[in-house]
């Protein structure tokens, strides 16, 4: 499939398809030539909800069938309502793109999107490397005993080493939640494991065994070995002029963006806004040396942006 992704033509149809693209960069380094997501196209709309049913519905007054994303879609051989979500996953794309582009067409927008497009089929492969301490990231993590926070260590550490042997995802083994009320309470069997949320049979059966030994470990740790979690550091100060220009684009993007019908965020998305306070152009040129602006927002909103940081 590789150098059918690669060319000029077909054109990729996708929605909200930047994990998908990302994924098949990095694992099979495919290239993609040409894209079009669905879901970038509505953003730009100015539409509030981007799921695909939803745009399905609005624009050609189809409805899909019921979702099917909670089922366990390494069973075999697949239901019928399976088949028919999967299917309908992907039946309306073509037609809902040419739709879509009817109306960026009509607003003097297509050219947004495509440039949007462009960008997101180049943008490089980000490698995922494992970081040690990414188990002290998690949602409540900050708020376990030294033990408990031992336990979610090594917990952290056999979701991911089983995740790898089954090629799921580890949020498909364990969720988050599930990971730190286990490190809460120290099961220290399969009944006790069996009252915390997400530990159904099945996961018990694939994984309980493993649960349990990693949770052991933890708890056999001498408290000299717990682990110690790091104050996160200090965000560096920021310049009284930088931050005198970022509150000036915050504001004039907040003031801007319901005349074009957008969202802040897809109008200047934040990721942009530091770059651009900190460089300060001048005219479109300094402008459009900024890293990821696009040419599109120079030559429709540039004039405004500068206007907004010569105010400040």
């Amino acid at each position: 499939m590789a150098p059918l992704f690669a060319g000029p033509s077909p054109l990729v149809v996708l929605h909200a398809g930047d994990n998908d693209l990302a994924h098949l960069k990095r694992r099979f380094r495919f290239v993609f030539g040409a894209i079009f997501d669905t879901s970038l196209a509505a953003r730009f709309l100015g539409a509030r909800a981007l799921g695909l049913d939803v745009l399905v519905r609005e624009y050609l007054g189809v409805e899909l069938p019921p979702s099917r994303q909670k089922d366990d879609w390494s069973l075999r051989p697949l239901t019928e309502a399976q088949e028919c979500y999967a299917v309908a996953d992907v039946r309306h794309l073509l037609a809902l793109k040419d739709r879509l582009l009817q109306e960026l067409k009509r607003l003097g927008r297509r050219a947004w999107v495509e440039e949007e497009c462009a960008a997101l089929a180049a943008e490089p492969p980000v490698e995922r490397r494992p970081d040690p301490e990414a188990y002290a990231g998690l949602k409540g993590a900050r708020d376990l005993t030294p033990r408990g926070l031992a336990i979610l260590k090594n917990l952290y550490e056999t979701r991911e080493r089983l995740a790898l042997a089954a090629d799921r995802p580890p949020f498909k083994i364990l969720s988050d939640a599930t990971l730190v009320a286990i490190a809460q309470q120290a099961p220290g069997d399969v009944a006790a494991l069996g009252g915390l949320p997400g530990c159904t049979p099945r996961v018990i059966a694939r994984w309980g065994e493993a649960i349990l030994d990693a949770t052991a470990r933890a708890r056999a740790l001498p408290d000299d070995a717990w682990p110690v979690l790091a104050r996160p550091p200090r965000p560096p100060s920021v310049p009284g002029g930088v931050r005198r220009r970022i509150e000036a684009l915050r504001r004039w993007r907040a003031e801007a963006a319901p005349s074009f019908g957008l969202d802040p965020g897809v109008l200047l998305p934040n990721r942009l806004i530091r770059p651009i306070a900190e460089t300060a152009p001048r005219d479109r040129a300094g402008l459009a040396r900024v890293q990821g602006l696009r040419r599109w927002r120079v030559e429709v909103l540039g004039d405004q942006i500068l206007a907004a940081l010569a105010r400040a």
